[in-house]
């Protein structure tokens, strides 16, 4: 696959339960710490524009209840 570093989230703590991000071959990849073997892979601009919608508060109703 590739060497390149996973970036994670500073807003993860130092607990294994965090969203890892990195730029593979011109594609985003993404996984979650605890299952490192499922890898989600989309273009720089859809990852983009996902972003824009989560600091949108877009995917808010998702949130339980606190």
């Amino acid at each position: 696959m590739t060497d390149i570093e996973w970036q994670k989230s500073s807003f993860s703590g130092s607990g294994g339960d965090c969203v890892e991000v990195r730029n593979a071959a011109g594609l985003i990849e993404l996984r979650e710490s605890d299952d490192a073997e499922v890898i989600v892979r989309t273009t720089a601009l859809k990852f983009a524009k996902f972003l824009q919608g989560v600091k949108a508060g877009e995917f808010d109703h998702f949130i339980a209840d606190a």
